[in-house]
């Protein structure tokens, strides 16, 4: 940060000061959310130097939900579990202030892992999801938060419950691995080994997905491809998914398959709601921990943006919430992000008050990945100057 006035959400500013919340998401590839917001706020103070700057870093569940749930309090903590392969990592979770644990699906099988993304998605498994859970319960967390986005995994969370217990057979009575290719063989669920306290603990599930676990809408025909489903897989995993679910389901005499939200990360939704997990937008829940509504109260302006925009930012992403937020104050909401879809304007443009994008012109996405903490901090002070004028 610069060294100028930045305030806390309650702190009374000078009645000529400008008071303006930046709540970014990251841009991915190249800043963090707090990153973004620190740039953006360089850039406002250079035109005024008086104003008022209240920092609250966002995330929609995805890469980088993680590091703005502990910018509002917490601390992280390493731990050794196994990525979506068979290799093992040391991922990052955190422990929250409110006595709470995050877990970031991204962090531990994420789409972006070479390592995971380099063996077929028929054999990766959500079994380090586990493993980070049952550790972090060892830590005394009884409240999860678990952000579903940029997984690479499609194994209907059965990995992750067989890292917290659950034991798979065959019809032969042995072993089945919680991964694509085997599910199908299972002929046997035995939960008795879960671990009992999850039954004293619980799971809030960050995902702006509906989509059921099977079906042409679910888990496989729709993010399946991203991952590396091949189309004449589809069909076959989908069927291991549903086979697994109905020998799941009435074991644990829960039906979850068709619930809003089982299809996500692979579904590993589904997996969270049979273990009574509810689930939420995944910036709704950010903003609240940020303190996002405190933040824009006497607020004269709010800057959000991501690293692209385009319509399905207004599908529960995060500037589309915190522009939402604004709103509800009678905040002015401005959207910077790295790239702006053109096709998309008219439709952002009807909650925005502008959308801009700090390229200076035609640049590489090289150049606007390396230098655009200097991008989004020389467009923020024009914009001030715009809006405020400057001194």
């Amino acid at each position: 940060m610069p060294s100028a006035t930045v305030a806390s959400s309650k702190t009374s500013p000078p009645s000529s000061a400008p008071v303006v919340v930046i709540a970014p998401d990251s841009f991915k590839g190249s800043l963090s959310a707090q990153e973004v917001a620190d740039a953006i706020a360089t850039g406002i103070l250079r035109a005024r130097p008086d104003a008022v700057i209240r920092i609250c870093p966002m995330a929609d569940g995805g890469e980088g939900t993680l590091d703005a749930m502990l910018a509002a309090g917490g601390e992280r903590r390493r731990i050794d579990v196994r990525g979506a392969g068979p290799q093992r990592r040391n991922a990052i979770t955190g422990l929250l202030t409110d006595g709470g644990a995050i877990v970031e699906t991204a962090e531990i099988v994420g789409i972006t892992d070479a390592e995971g993304m380099a063996i077929p998605v028929t054999e990766r498994s959500t079994l380090g999801m586990g493993e980070a859970i049952r550790t972090l319960l060892d830590l005394g967390a009884r409240k999860f938060y678990v952000a579903l986005g940029g997984s690479s995994t499609n194994d209907a969370g059965a990995g992750l419950l067989v890292g917290l217990g659950l034991k798979l057979f065959d019809a032969a009575g042995n072993s089945v691995d919680p991964i694509p290719s085997q599910l199908a063989l299972i002929a046997r669920i035995d939960v008795s080994g879960l671990d009992p306290r999850l039954q004293e603990t619980e799971f809030i599930a960050m995902s702006d997905v509906n989509n059921p676990l099977t079906g042409e809408h679910g888990a496989t025909a729709v993010f399946g491809p991203q991952k590396g489903v091949k189309p004449d897989q589809v069909e076959s995993i989908d069927a291991a998914l549903g086979h697994f679910a109905d020998l799941l389901e009435p074991v644990l005499q829960r039906i979850a398959r068709d619930e809003p939200g089982s299809g996500a990360a692979g579904g590993l939704g589904f997996a969270l709601h049979m273990l009574g997990a509810r689930f939420e937008a995944g910036a709704e829940v950010v903003a609240r921990a940020a303190g996002l509504d405190t933040a824009l109260d006497g607020a004269d302006w709010l800057i959000t943006g991501e690293g692209r925009s385009d319509v399905q930012t207004l599908h529960g992403k995060a500037p589309f919430i915190a522009c939402q937020h604004a709103r509800a104050h009678g905040v002015d909401a401005l959207l910077l992000s790295g790239g702006i879809d053109p096709t998309a304007l008219v439709r952002l443009s009807e909650h925005f008050s502008g959308c801009f994008s700090p390229a200076p012109g035609p640049i590489t996405l090289e150049v606007a990945i390396r230098d655009a903490a200097t991008l989004l901090a020389n467009e923020a002070e024009q914009l001030t100057r715009l809006k405020f004028g400057s001194r």
